[in-house]
């Protein structure tokens, strides 16, 4: 394992994005845009997830799905969060950064490498 600080791909770079869906054909949606688009390395998909949160003065309670995408910070303020805010049919849909502390050197070369930011990919309707 190696910091993420010390790589010389700066890898305090990468980071761990959360974002909750409706259903499973949103999150894919989400999911393979990203992918397609260079904008993730991986995309996991989570089902069963219960949200509890306060909406417009109530208290909500739904079912969702989690993504837990793998990319690189550069990408996700310019580029990700406006693709998935383009894609989610939430008003505002959850859409967290958080950083990478350690990681083995092989999966953050793999991060890096997959993730051009490739903007040349039409978005899909």
């Amino acid at each position: 394992m190696i910091s993420a600080e010390n790589n010389m791909n700066n890898p305090d770079s990468i980071c761990l994005v959360l974002v909750t869906a409706p259903d499973s054909d949103t999150a894919e949606l989400i999911a393979n845009t990203l992918l397609e688009k260079e904008l993730a390395a991986c995309v996991n998909i989570y089902s069963g997830l219960r949200s509890l949160y306060r909406w417009e003065g109530k208290i909500q309670d739904d079912q969702e799905f989690l993504m837990m995408i793998k990319t690189r910070l550069e990408l996700v303020k310019n580029h990700l969060i406006p693709m998935i805010q383009e894609l989610h049919p939430y008003q505002v849909p959850e859409i967290i950064a958080l950083p990478v502390v350690e990681c083995a050197e092989s999966y953050l070369n793999w991060i890096v490498s997959e993730t051009s930011g490739n903007e040349s990919h039409p978005l899909e309707g």
